[in-house]
């Protein structure tokens, strides 16, 4: 798309488009900060309402963090925007405790789960979200930097769970994900609507505003946002192919089907690919660990040590991992819950009767 292309405000056409597979559905929210990228989701989802007989009940949310103080009068003026275009509007606020580190992140959460709140309370099952091409763009430097895996470099998807809350019924739908920024300032320039800037947004001491101000130098180079949000689509084509490959292989190698442990044939999981086979290896240690999602490099040093195991093991291999049990005896691989861990007071007495006597202490001086 070219320069002029990208400073098109989006069609009435290309409306319709974005939202018709929403048409449906009795509920959505709308999560309207006030900011240019969720002012132009609240004017254009107002617009294709608009345009149906019958449609979805939209209600607009803004959440104030109490973390700027301009924040309360913004949520005043998306508001009165959402009156203006026959929208609902609430106004939900973060009250609890900012912590001094991880703001960003600790934010995030709390406004996915204050959006969930909403949903719950008016029957929604879709929370309207405005990421758009740059954010994705962004997502994909930031994963890069993180050295994350092929799902991750997949980065965001129009539909997903919703982050954050472990709600499993509620889902992020990001209907402009396919656009650039620069259309929806043009769209809102066009309807004379303004918007906030949230100066939190140019604040270098956060990575995702650092990763930003590359953008102008890597597009130099060919390196668009363009670029990097097709990037991403061709991984997420490459991840659902291994994600099919997965399913076969952990139907075919289980030789259980009853609740209890995972039990795999050990040598059709040394003939996997390696990444079908830490695919696989990561499934069970989550359907029976119990201490939250798996590290990919953890999940990567088990699948070495197992891939090290002379075929049988002389002796069983076990390792544990987010609350489970991997153990690699004869021809079984077998993923069970981890037996709870002990608390430190306990540890400490074992460790001071197997040495029979009082555990000595070393005073720092």
């Amino acid at each position: 798309m070219s320069a002029a292309e990208d400073s098109r405000p989006v069609s009435a056409n290309e409306t319709q488009a974005l939202f018709a597979d929403l048409a449906s559905l009795p509920v959505l929210i709308l999560a309207v900060s006030g900011g240019p990228d969720s002012t132009a989701l609240l004017v254009l989802a107002a617009r294709w309402r608009a345009g149906l007989r019958d449609g979805p009940n939209l209600i607009a949310v803004t959440v104030d963090h109490g973390l700027r103080p301009e924040a309360a009068r913004e949520a005043a003026d998306v508001a009165r925007l959402a009156r203006k275009l026959g929208v609902t509007h609430r106004i939900l606020r973060w009250i609890d405790r900012k912590p001094k580190t991880g703001l960003q992140a600790a934010a995030r959460a709390a406004r996915y789960n204050l959006l969930a709140e909403a949903a719950r309370a008016a029957g929604a099952r879709h929370i309207l979200a405005a990421h758009t091409r740059d954010d994705q763009a962004e997502t994909v430097l930031l994963r890069l930097a993180r050295a994350s895996g092929i799902a991750g470099l997949s980065a965001m998807t129009k539909i997903s769970p919703l982050p954050a809350t472990g709600e499993k019924e509620i889902s992020l739908v990001r209907p402009l994900l396919d656009l650039p920024k620069s259309r929806l300032i043009a769209t809102l320039k066009a309807a004379r609507v303004r918007y906030a800037l949230d100066l939190s947004n140019r604040d270098p001491r956060f990575t995702r505003v650092r990763l930003r101000s590359l953008m102008p130098a890597l597009e130099r180079e060919g390196l668009t946002a363009a670029r990097l949000a097709l990037l991403a689509r061709r991984f997420r084509r490459a991840n659902a192919a291994i994600e099919h490959a997965a399913d076969a292989a952990f139907t075919d190698l289980l030789r259980t089907r009853a609740p209890g442990p995972l039990v795999f044939d050990a040598e059709g999981f040394r003939r996997l690919p390696e990444e079908i086979a830490l695919r696989v290896l990561g499934r069970a240690v989550a359907l029976r660990g119990d201490e939250g999602p798996v590290e990919l490099g953890k999940l990567e040093s088990l699948q070495t040590g197992l891939a090290q195991q002379p075929s049988p093991p002389p002796s069983p291999f076990r390792r544990t991992l987010a609350g489970a049990l991997v153990t690699l005896a004869d021809d079984r691989l077998i993923i069970d819950r981890a037996p709870p861990r002990r608390p430190q007071t306990q540890r400490l007495r074992a460790l001071t009767k197997r040495k029979g006597g009082k555990r000595k202490v070393t005073r720092r001086r």
